[in-house]
C-alpha cells in the first residue's frame, strides 16, 4: 500500500493534535501517561512534536481518556483554529467543511 503525502493542512492539524495534547498534559510525566495510555513513550513524543501528524484514532482517543480530555473537545480544538471550520459545522479528515444534518 502507498501512502500518499500528507498536504500541508494534515501536518499543520497534527502540529495542533501535539500541542493540545502537551496542554493537556501538563506537568504530568510523559512516559507515566504513555504508558497509562498503553503506547511507548516514543509514540506519545512524536505525536506531541508533530512528527506522526495523523496517529491512530484508538492512540489518539486512548491519550484523550488518560489525560480527561474529550475527543470532541480535543477536535474542536484543533479543527477550529486559525479559522478552519465555521461554528456549527464540522471538518472531515481532509479539511472539508461539512454542515450539520438538519433535523
Amino acid at each position: 500500500m502507498v501512502r500518499l503525502p500528507l498536504t500541508p493542512a494534515e501536518v499543520d492539524r497534527g502540529r495542533r493534535l501535539g500541542a493540545a495534547l502537551r496542554r493537556a498534559r501538563g506537568d504530568r510525566s510523559m512516559v507515566d501517561t504513555a504508558l497509562a495510555a498503553d503506547i511507548s513513550p516514543e509514540t506519545l513524543r512524536k505525536i506531541e512534536s508533530g512528527r506522526v501528524a495523523t496517529p491512530a484514532f484508538s492512540t489518539v482517543a486512548a491519550v484523550a481518556c488518560v489525560l480527561g480530555v474529550s475527543l470532541d473537545a480535543l477536535w474542536a480544538e484543533i479543527a477550529t483554529a486559525r479559522g478552519s471550520a465555521r461554528p456549527g459545522s464540522d471538518v472531515t479528515p481532509g479539511g472539508h467543511a461539512v454542515e450539520p444534518l438538519a433535523s
